[in-house]
């Protein structure tokens, strides 16, 4: 808390609530009015409308407009990587499109994989490549995209194959050392970093394996008619009229992969990932670029060939495949498509920002603790102010540093190691970013996978689940690491 902030606990508790009780109330007559089109401006409005009445008991209360708004800014200023980072991605996505990468990785998947077992193949698949990679965000545009093709075109519910696809992404993000999230988390709280992901094994892997199991009971009613494998063919012999689905269309995936596992930071991996896309889109699928981007129209190939890279990255590529269903699927990216994306952020970290600058956030947080009385209490606090965070501020790094910063004392005072809050940070503030609309992740996820929050959420079984597990744990005491042990197990390996 800086100089300029007030002492939260001189904020009466009906004050710190009344901004989140207007954001509630705005957000559930946003959904209610504009169903899944409310993260459309509605749900911006929404929490632009919150922070102004933040804004104005806080001006009542005797701070100036000039250092609130100071606040806004400075929320906003967190939330500058992602937004850059998302417009990437989208202009990645569209190069992909064009450079037949997408399309190759979903040439493939048809050929090999069954409606029977999609589910636990996408949960697993995108477990590997994120624990890989380090990032859920980068495995859901890659191969997570794909994937909700390749379920569009079984006819899997593509809203279950998103939620088995953040799940598995959200689980070896999770686990991997790579991870921004897995990083920051026992730094808050000065962890080493294999002690908190070792630690975290004990809630992550009962959560997958129930994951797991829950998806391969959905898939195992699904199956191939004859209507579906008749389907899956003419697709694929589209797919192979349409573009060359050679080596050379993997190209830009590997290149990725490649430098996610070499440790580069994402927005400049992202950002080649993009243009190796445009070099195969210009060189290997020759012909389909140029017309896409009007061939002698344009004037000359070159230029046609430099217009259709252009318009793919700036506002996405338009398949013209014949067939409606396939062109619908294909015509994604384009930064242009992240753009409502980066105006939810944006507008959520308005709220975050002045909600953490008036205090409020602090009085909310005090007042969860007063119920506190055993562990598994706290716990259970820890979680619901990681969840509360994600709704409130919209960002899961906040909801990862503000309750760290806020509990670790108190885990400090009652004897227990600083793992199990690093543990709960991620059990509960990565976990459930992802499930919320205005959230960072949620929007991200549902922009890039095409399939609205609240319809894939269900389905994000290990997401649902790991916080709950967290809980369970807590109050039944189970591999919850007492400070003295810690001490112990620390000498034993000196």
């Amino acid at each position: 808390m800086d100089n300029n902030t007030p002492d939260s606990s001189k904020i009466p508790l009906w004050i710190a609530l009344t901004p989140l009780i207007a954001l509630i109330v705005m957000l559930s007559c946003s959904v209610y009015l504009f169903s899944d089109n409310s993260s459309y401006g509605p749900n911006q409005i929404a929490l632009m409308m919150a922070s102004g009445v933040g804004i104005a008991i806080a001006m009542w209360r005797g701070q100036t407009y000039l250092e609130l708004e100071d606040a806004l800014v400075h929320g906003i200023m967190l939330s500058m990587r992602a937004c850059l980072i998302l417009l990437m991605v989208g202009s990645m996505i569209g190069s992909w499109m064009l450079a037949g990468t997408a399309p190759a990785i979903i040439h493939f998947g048809l050929g090999v994989l069954d409606p029977a077992f999609l589910l636990p193949a996408s949960l697993i698949i995108c477990a590997f490549v994120a624990a890989s990679i380090g990032s859920s965000w980068t495995t859901a545009a890659t191969v997570g995209l794909a994937l909700i093709g390749i379920s569009s075109i079984l006819g899997v519910p593509v809203e279950m194959t998103a939620g088995a696809v953040i799940s598995g992404a959200y689980f070896g993000d999770k686990m991997s050392p790579l991870s921004d999230t897995t990083n920051l988390a026992p730094a808050m709280v000065n962890v080493d970093l294999f002690v908190h992901i070792r630690h975290m094994l004990w809630t992550t892997t009962p959560s997958l394996l129930i994951s797991l199991v829950l998806f391969t009971w959905l898939g195992s009613g699904l199956s191939t008619g004859d209507g579906v494998v008749e389907s899956i063919e003419s697709t694929r012999l589209l797919l192979e009229q349409s573009y060359n689905l050679g080596f050379p269309a993997f190209i830009p995936l590997i290149v990725l992969l490649a430098l996610a596992l070499r440790k580069v930071p994402a927005l400049p991996t992202i950002t080649i990932g993009a243009l190796v896309g445009c070099l195969v889109a210009a060189f290997y699928q020759a012909d389909a670029t140029i017309a896409f981007g009007g061939g002698e129209e344009t004037g000359g190939n070159v230029l046609a060939t430099l217009k259709a890279l252009w318009t793919a990255m700036a506002d996405g590529y338009t398949a013209n495949t014949g067939d409606g269903t396939l062109d619908e699927l294909l015509s994604r990216g384009g930064m242009s498509s992240m753009l409502n994306t980066v105006w939810l952020i944006i507008s959520a970290m308005c709220f975050g920002g002045i909600m953490e600058k008036t205090g409020f956030l602090g009085r909310i947080v005090t007042a969860a603790l007063t119920g506190v009385r055993g562990t598994g209490s706290l716990i259970l606090t820890t979680v619901l102010t990681s969840i509360g965070m994600n709704i409130v501020a919209g960002d899961q790094y906040i909801a990862i540093v503000l309750p760290g910063r806020m509990y670790m004392m108190e885990y400090k005072r009652r004897g227990l190691a600083p793992q199990n809050l690093s543990r709960t940070l991620e059990d509960a503030g990565t976990m459930t970013s992802a499930l919320i609309p205005w959230n960072t992740c949620g929007a991200f996820m549902a922009t890039t996978l095409g399939v609205a929050t609240f319809a894939y959420a269900p389905y994000a079984f290990f997401n649902i689940l790991n916080p709950i597990v967290a809980i369970i744990y807590g109050f039944f005491n189970i591999k919850i690491v007492k400070a003295e042990n810690e001490e112990r197990l620390a000498s034993a390996d000196a």
